[in-house]
């Protein structure tokens, strides 16, 4: 096994706050634990988690490094006793509760999987979160079937553009929401059916209009407010409705009767709180499912723009203007 360095550098929230209170540090390498591998990052997906946490509303789980970043990507330099799957030299990417934006992170080795073929690094290092996020919301909770519709909110998004080519690829129609011309037309390239200016136009109208009055059976939200009761109203018979953020806001003032009528579903769930093993099943099944995609080239990580780990302020910065298409990764 190759000498390791003693110390590396890692970005710390110095005090809930903007941007600037981002600053890499000198800090000890991570003690694994005999169930994880030690990875050398070489990319590090930046996600709206993150940007709560740096605000002081969404702390790390018990246990977790303080240091921000829930996924990353690179090769295996070090493993621990139990180890079974992974050698030092292996290309992976990993799910992590938190200390992805570092030299240097640890990761229990259910929740690891090997990057697929043709897939770069930074590639994989904007694939873990959203992936993981996409599955366990659309396709386990919310169950979406082949020959489904499938709205999704904030489809320029790095989640939204996975989702969209995601549910493409099996057999799914897609619309999606996002608020300019240019990402609406991102999103259509990736397969959604049609994108829907939310600044110019009613979803609601576009949606049951495209499907004949039907509506959706499924709808991904990490929006919130508003959005909730015209979800509702745009759902189909039997919709699900999944949401997993309120960029507007949780508190809302809802009608019950279409959710009776309609028979729907109304969920929402987060990922970083789960245990290493409700995360290792759904990495089976992303493996299963949707590694082979991956490898064939029928899905592509959408990374938007590369930063180094050192300017993680100027990545958390563009995260909130939303201006990006797809992925912000750090590279160390």
């Amino acid at each position: 096994m190759s000498a390791l360095p003693h110390q590396m550098t890692a970005i710390a929230i110095t005090t809930p706050g903007g941007p600037d209170v981002l600053k890499a540090e000198a800090t000890a390498l991570p003690v694994l634990k005999d169930s994880e591998v030690l990875i050398k990052v070489a990319a590090a997906g930046v996600n709206r988690p993150d940007v709560l946490q740096r605000q002081g509303g969404y702390p790390p789980p018990a246990g977790a490094p303080a240091t921000p970043g829930l996924e990353v990507a690179g090769h295996v330099v070090a493993m621990g006793a139990q180890v079974t799957r992974y050698r030092e030299g292996d290309s992976v990417c990993a799910l992590v509760p938190g200390g992805g934006y570092a030299e240097y992170c640890a990761a229990a080795e259910d929740n690891v999987l090997p990057v697929p073929q043709g897939i770069s690094l930074i590639e994989a290092g904007g694939i873990p979160e959203t992936f993981f996020t996409v599955w366990t919301n659309v396709f386990e909770r919310a169950g979406l079937k082949p020959g489904e519709t499938l709205l999704v909110h904030g489809g320029s998004s790095g989640i939204g553009t996975t989702a969209i080519m995601m549910a493409h690829q099996l057999g799914s129609r897609v619309f999606a929401t996002a608020g300019s011309a240019e990402k609406c037309r991102a999103c259509e390239a990736l397969g959604a059916e049609r994108g829907i200016n939310y600044r110019e136009e009613d979803f609601v109208e576009v949606v049951k209009s495209a499907t004949a009055g039907k509506g959706a059976d499924v709808i991904l939200d990490m929006v919130g407010g508003d959005y909730v009761g015209r979800n509702l109203a745009t759902a189909a018979m039997h919709g699900r409705l999944v949401n997993i953020a309120f960029l507007k806001g949780s508190k809302v003032e809802v009608d019950l009767l279409p959710i009776m009528l309609k028979r729907l579903t109304l969920s929402g769930s987060t990922l970083r709180p789960r245990s290493v093993a409700e995360k290792a099943q759904i990495a089976r099944a992303l493996e299963a499912r949707v590694w082979p995609l991956l490898a064939e080239g029928k899905i592509r990580p959408q990374i938007y723009r590369t930063f180094p780990l050192a300017e993680a302020a100027e990545a958390h910065r563009l995260m909130e203007s939303s201006a990006h298409v797809g992925k912000i990764v750090l590279v160390p």
